[in-house]
């Protein structure tokens, strides 16, 4: 299921850190960093799937070479407290090739260069051996100043200042999730990434009256495991595939995320499931069907699928499981949880709230009864008159 992420950090020599020792690590390169009088080597490091600089038109021809480029942009900047490099980190869609997300990580930071005259060292990575096999990624370092033909001139201050540092990341943010979107609609798939927050995103959807993905995004953003506890968990998800036994996280943190994982797997197979029956349903009733046959017509959608079948029991037994570890251990914790899901299921089904087709519907047969009993009514008063007459 692609997922996005999008973050933002600085490279600063007040925490010890340097442009040189950065770049040489994420391309597993070596650099000699003249300011610091050694030398950056990290060419024993592994997973690194490729690795280019773009740089302005008019950029020196320095600026292609590694070494050279950040070693001119430690030179810079002369304060104990400076920033030397930006870097960008990015999600890559597991669900598309190696050449496509190659493709897009170019197409951003190419975005980057133009928007800030900046130069951008790119290195995307593939997931680690013992973590996801779905965390590509990529880092994306850009320097903190422009790069003309003059060398590193002006501090991109646009970046910096608060009043349009954030703004600027915004609207980077959602570049970068247009760029996945389209490479996914490229590959045949269906799933879609969106840069903004949960909760504009649940307004959405209730405004569009989609409750089943309100649902789906009523939860907190899922946490990050980091490397140990992903480390333990990968092991146990092998162990439990190797053994044939269901897998269950041994970290508290990983728990958590296996549950909000699981809960949008659930949400997303049933608003899939819901959204195929009412197509079936509408279109069974523009052919003139009824609404039992259109309601089998709806069923016998859904069951054909080659998905595994759930029943209603079913869903409300694993959503109620999600909502007890997410709520807590204890048993009470799981029977509030379950009855959380089962209300919030009958809402997100309609049960409280019928289809406003069906409601018009009925409500039209109900009137045309009435009509049909008045005018019985009328015509056994004319009877009667007519008796009296005789």
């Amino acid at each position: 299921m692609a997922s996005y992420h999008l973050s933002v950090k600085t490279v600063k020599r007040s925490a010890g850190r340097s442009a040189t020792a950065a770049a040489a690590y994420r391309s597993a390169s070596v650099i000699a960093c003249d300011r610091e009088g050694r030398e950056h080597d990290y060419t024993a490091k592994r997973g690194v799937e490729a690795c280019f600089i773009l740089a302005p038109d008019d950029a020196p021809s320095w600026a292609q070479d590694r070494a050279a480029l950040w070693n001119a942009a430690e030179a810079r900047e002369t304060r104990s407290n400076s920033v030397t490099a930006r870097e960008w980190e990015l999600a890559l869609p597991s669900e598309i090739s190696d050449a496509a997300r190659i493709e897009i990580t170019r197409a951003f930071a190419a975005q980057l260069v133009e928007r800030y005259g900046v130069a951008a060292d790119v290195a995307i990575h593939a997931p680690h051996r013992e973590g996801d096999q779905r965390n590509h990624h990529a880092h994306i370092l850009t320097t903190t100043r422009v790069l003309s033909a003059e060398g590193l001139t002006d501090k991109t201050r646009i970046l910096d200042a608060a009043s349009t540092g954030g703004p600027e990341i915004e609207a980077m943010r959602g570049v970068w999730a247009e760029l996945q979107n389209h490479a996914l609609e490229l590959a045949g798939q269906v799933e879609r990434v969106d840069h903004r927050s949960l909760e504009v995103q649940r307004e959405e959807a209730l405004s569009l009256g989609d409750n089943m993905r309100a649902e789906e995004l009523d939860r907190e953003p899922e946490l990050k495991l980091g490397p140990a506890a992903n480390a333990i968990e990968r092991r146990e998800q092998f162990a439990a595939e190797a053994e044939g036994r269901e897998y269950e996280p041994l970290t508290q943190r990983g728990a958590r995320v296996h549950a909000v994982r699981q809960a949008k797997a659930m949400f997303a197979e049933m608003r899939e499931r819901l959204e195929l029956a009412r197509d079936a349903w509408a279109e069974a009733r523009e052919e003139g069907h009824g609404h039992v046959s259109a309601g089998l017509a709806a069923l016998r959608a859904v069951a054909g699928r080659q998905a595994k079948e759930l029943d209603q029991d079913e869903i409300k037994q694993r959503l109620a499981r999600i909502a007890g570890r997410d709520l807590g251990a204890d048993g009470a914790g799981h029977e509030a949880g379950a009855d959380v899901i089962r209300d919030r299921l009958k809402q997100v089904l309609g049960r409280d709230k019928p289809d406003p087709r069906i409601e018009q519907q009925r409500k039209l047969e109900e009137e045309r009864e009435k009509q049909r009993q008045l005018e019985l009514e009328r015509q056994r008063e004319r009877e009667r008159d007519l008796g009296w007459e005789l």
